[in-house]
């Protein structure tokens, strides 16, 4: 039982118990809340958040996680009446946290509007179910992501609608762009707009009208043709226009769309600029031959386009394995299903990294297995060890290799035969012993054996028993 008030320097180290039990104090000082709206248990701070004795700068701060027992706390009437503006002081984050209530009072609202922080009152210019006076209010705020907030509502009235599209901001013009509700003659105007990025709007538009659909086709914005050349339902001119654009990024526009004439396939693949040649190896029906060819490209972007495809041809990932970039090649050692001819270029790669990974792959084969275990990298040999079915000889081979970390790894291997078992256990490598004697089939000699070696780690490991493998 807390009789007086606790220290407030030692509230947030209150057991959970006692913090719980302060803050239901009815006469808790606003002293002792504030100390304890810092506790780190959550039940404790919501408590606090719902004490009328909170000061109202602490429950600010509680109303982001709290919102619910903020709204609901006791003691907000007296605090309103003494100050009008109680909402100004809640940080953004608990005033946003309020309005994702469902039901929230008009008063909450009123404040929202006030709030200097613009990311308050663009949250309730896009809160559901306000009043037609708040909308229109919001429509003039100074903000012009509370405007643009006001321009993505499901509803507008005309009016508004035509006022937002004549804003300065283009942001906000850009947001009127993209309502399925607007007016013919707003759309076109909209069509002209002096700033790209509402035209790019306009042209993303599934109901683009024809005439908007010409008069976009001779925009001076790349970005704007470009969005405009990824339609599928342009005029042939206007396509055939964007397909030859002196800028790349349109000529690459324009090779997504669902279907394209063959002649653009074969242009596209002589393009100078790589952008459309990596646009080219994305497309759905680019054939094997072509891809194959630009799996050799020239250019790492290309190159790079023709990886993320899953249904390459052999000839062609054959190419990427050959390529200079060394993440694509260990890409294609990881991917699965390879040709036999492409797993024997990977084994010849210069690099140490991609015989690594080369090497640990399932369906390597004891063959290939056998030339990455005679490997001049004692890393490309470990990994070997780890292989799951190397075969004897191969197991033989790197029991044998003069690298102590190969031979570490080797004695581990569940299928390490038998007759290996007593020369590994008199290696000069303590470790490469240890890891014999870590194993659960040794034969008793050999496990009796390593109990009297010379290091206290091996001995120890011996005499427990082995683990599994």
């Amino acid at each position: 039982m807390i009789s007086s008030d606790p220290d407030p320097r030692t509230l947030t180290a209150l057991g959970v118990a006692g913090a719980l039990e302060a803050a239901s104090v009815p006469r808790a000082t606003a002293d002792t809340l504030s100390g304890l709206s810092a506790h780190p248990d959550a039940r404790v701070r919501a408590r606090v958040a719902a004490h009328p004795n909170t000061p109202v700068e602490v429950l600010g701060l509680l109303a982001a996680a709290f919102p619910r027992e903020v709204l609901g706390n006791p003691g907000l009437p007296l605090m309103r009446l003494a100050r009008p503006n109680l909402l100004g002081v809640f940080p953004a984050e608990g005033m946003t946290a309020l309005l994702s209530l469902p039901e929230v009072p008009g008063w909450v609202l009123d404040g929202a509007s006030r709030h200097e922080d613009f990311g308050v009152r663009a949250a309730l210019a896009a809160r559901p179910g306000l009043g037609a006076a708040r909308v229109e209010g919001l429509a003039g705020d100074a903000g012009w992501q509370v405007r643009e907030a006001v321009a993505k509502r499901p509803e507008l009235p005309e009016p508004l609608i035509r006022q937002l599209a004549a804003d300065d901001d283009y942001d906000v013009r850009k947001a009127v762009a993209a309502r399925p509700d607007l007016p013919g003659d707003v759309l076109r105007t909209l069509v002209t707009d002096p700033h790209g990025i509402v035209r790019a709007s306009v042209a993303r538009r599934l109901d683009l009208p024809l005439d908007c659909m010409l008069t976009l086709g001779a925009d001076e914005d790349p970005d704007v043709l470009a969005t405009l050349a990824r339609r599928v339902d342009l005029p042939r001119n206007v396509r055939e226009w964007l397909s030859g654009h002196e800028n790349p990024l349109v000529r690459a526009a324009a090779l997504q769309a669902w279907r394209v004439p063959t002649t653009w396939l074969e242009r596209a693949e002589h393009d100078a600029d790589p952008d459309v040649r990596a646009a080219l190896a994305r497309r759905p029906d680019a054939f094997p031959d072509l891809l194959t060819r630009l799996a050799a490209d020239e250019s790492e972007t290309v190159r790079r386009a023709v990886l993320e495809r899953g249904d390459l041809p052999e000839e062609a990932v054959l190419s990427l394995a050959r390529s200079p970039e060394q993440d694509i090649r260990l890409h294609v050692a990881s991917a699965e299903g390879l040709a036999p001819a492409v797993l024997d270029a990977l084994l010849l790669d210069a690099d140490t990294a991609v015989r690594t990974v080369l090497a640990v792959r399932p369906d390597l084969g004891q063959g290939r297995l056998a030339r990455l275990a005679a490997d001049p990298d004692p890393e490309v040999r470990r990994a070997v060890a780890y292989a799951e079915t190397p075969g004897d000889a191969v197991l033989a081979q790197l029991a044998a290799d003069p690298n102590a970390g190969v031979r570490r790894a080797v004695a581990g291997h569940p299928h390490l035969p038998s007759a290996l078992l007593p020369t590994l256990a008199d290696d000069p490598d303590d470790g490469v012993r240890l890891s014999v004697a870590a194993r659960n089939d040794l034969p008793g000699e050999v496990r009796e054996g390593l109990g009297r070696d010379r290091d206290e780690s091996v001995r120890a490991e011996a005499e427990r028993g082995g683990h599994s493998v």
